[in-house]
């Protein structure tokens, strides 16, 4: 499903189509799907700029990866976990993580839930059992299959969902929770994003199989491979394997083809590497505006809703920027705090600092 020219690939459905694939509430569901997906595109624009200005010390966009997060967000229930790679941050906000609380975590400040401790990109939102990454490639698989366990044992309704790329599934952390996954029938969710590239590794030099979603197979139940751009059919796929999870079906592995529309961060210069048309190919299949234009010809979305999104978005990112920018960074003292179980006292040379 590719097109050279750059012609943007519209979206094969019906309204009649799209009540029946995701529900009687649909056309509410993708209106709020598009506000979310246009949440995510100013803030990954905003954010890559602050970055090149020295304002923010790194940013890895998940532009391009839109449909996937917000439908994640949209699909999963209270009692779910969590368990991102590098361009999740959106499910939490979805989720109910507020978008200032996510923006004091990008600079670092003493609002920052993580205390600065963390790289940007790397939040924590407990309150929404949105877990903290690691930038080792896949640790969090097996820990979501930890967790999985743990809500097995508790008699939990909640299901784990672990986000990857198509990198970490030459990770051995992939191949040791997809095994012990499938060996308990755990519910859990694999969700591989792959958007083609390890950083510069494409992925047919990194495994011979026509799909990442067949690696399934060889721990014993099946996977399935989805258009990652395509809102509807992401929609249905979340929806079909969480119901099937907390039916007690066991781990599902869904596989994500979505493509990479900005560099892997911003350290990174994939002009370096990808081919001269790989951006025309990328923005046919972009899942903003394929959902934008759907809505638009089929009288969900006129200009002035469009501007109304475009507006609150920009003024939401603007106005968090700014309530970050104006808080200080963590104290001294605080590097002492949740690290003990019992408080300590602080040294009276950091306390003066």
């Amino acid at each position: 499903m590719t097109d050279a020219s750059g012609s943007l690939i519209p979206l094969p459905y019906t309204p009649t189509d799209v009540y029946r694939r995701i529900g009687p509430e649909a056309r509410e569901t993708l209106r709020s799907a598009y506000g979310w997906m246009i949440l995510g595109r100013t803030l990954d624009a905003r954010m890559q700029g602050l970055q090149r200005q020295g304002r923010v010390g790194f940013y890895g966009a998940a532009t391009g990866h839109e449909a996937v997060n917000v439908a994640a967000g949209l699909s999963t229930r209270k009692e779910d976990w969590i368990f991102p790679g590098l361009r999740e941050p959106l499910v939490a906000l979805v989720r109910g993580h507020p978008l200032p609380r996510y923006v004091q975590h990008l600079f670092a400040t003493a609002q920052d839930p993580s205390k600065g401790r963390q790289m940007p990109c790397h939040p924590s939102a407990s309150e929404v059992h949105h877990v903290s990454i690691s930038s080792v490639i896949g640790t969090q698989i097996t820990h979501a299959v930890g967790t999985a366990w743990a809500l097995r044992l508790r008699k939990a309704s909640g299901v784990a969902l672990a986000f990857f790329g198509d990198g970490a599934t030459s990770a051995n952390d992939f191949h040791a929770g997809l095994n012990f996954a499938g060996v308990a029938g755990l519910p859990v969710v694999f969700v591989c994003a792959n958007n083609q590239w390890a950083i510069s590794m494409p992925v047919e030099r990194q495994s011979a199989v026509a799909t990442l979603a067949q690696k399934a197979s060889a721990y014993g139940y099946s996977g399935v491979t989805v258009d990652g751009t395509d809102i509807v059919a992401v929609l249905e796929a979340f929806q079909r394997v969480l119901r099937e999870s907390r039916d007690g079906s066991g781990p599902h592995l869904i596989e994500f083809r979505v493509y990479r529309m900005t560099p892997h961060s911003s350290s990174d210069d994939p002009t370096r590497y990808q081919p001269v048309d790989w951006n025309a190919r990328a923005r046919a299949h972009d899942p903003v505006v394929r959902l934008e234009t759907w809505l638009s010809t089929v009288g969900w979305l006129d200009d002035a809703d469009r501007a109304g999104y475009a507006q609150r978005a920009s003024e939401s990112v603007r106005d968090a920027i700014a309530e970050a920018e104006a808080t200080p960074p963590p104290s001294p003292a605080s590097l002492f705090e949740d690290v003990f179980s019992r408080p300590l006292s602080v040294p009276a040379e950091i306390a003066r600092i």
